[in-house]
């Protein structure tokens, strides 16, 4: 059942651009999606924002500073409704490239190689905005 608290419960997500790709990150655990890619991201703690949310993520994931901006495609249910995904485009600050301190493995995909790895059920949305977004932009 979808109740007020499984509302509140946010994950967010980074689509980091870089010279016209995007960052994927293979997942490492649990077994059953390990190898499978995602953006980089994960829960709103209570009292942080979901910007804050995007950068702390990113600093603690792939020891990277980044300039989270605006949100990319709509909110992507989880799990029996226990979250909903927002994923926002990021920007790198600085000269650090992103380490796969949690991740298998790390990919910058061109927008005619999103299709190259195989994504999270939940990511596929936002990999569809995705790409109509560096279409627009490219």
């Amino acid at each position: 059942m979808y109740t007020e608290r499984a509302r509140s419960k946010v994950v967010v997500g980074a689509a980091i651009l870089s010279g016209g790709r995007v960052l994927a990150c293979a997942r490492s655990a649990p077994p059953e999606v390990a190898g499978r890619f995602e953006f980089p991201g994960g829960k709103v703690e209570p009292g942080e924002s979901e910007i804050d949310a995007v950068a702390r993520e990113c600093a603690e994931e792939l020891g990277i500073t980044v300039r989270p901006g605006a949100r990319l495609g709509v909110d992507v249910p989880l799990g029996n409704g226990w979250a909903v995904l927002r994923v926002y485009l990021a920007e790198l600050i600085g000269d650090a490239q992103p380490r796969a301190l949690e991740h298998r493995e790390l990919r910058w995909l061109a927008v005619d190689e999103l299709d190259s790895v195989l994504w999270l059920p939940a990511d596929v949305p936002i990999v569809e905005a995705l790409r109509a977004h560096l279409t627009a932009a490219g």
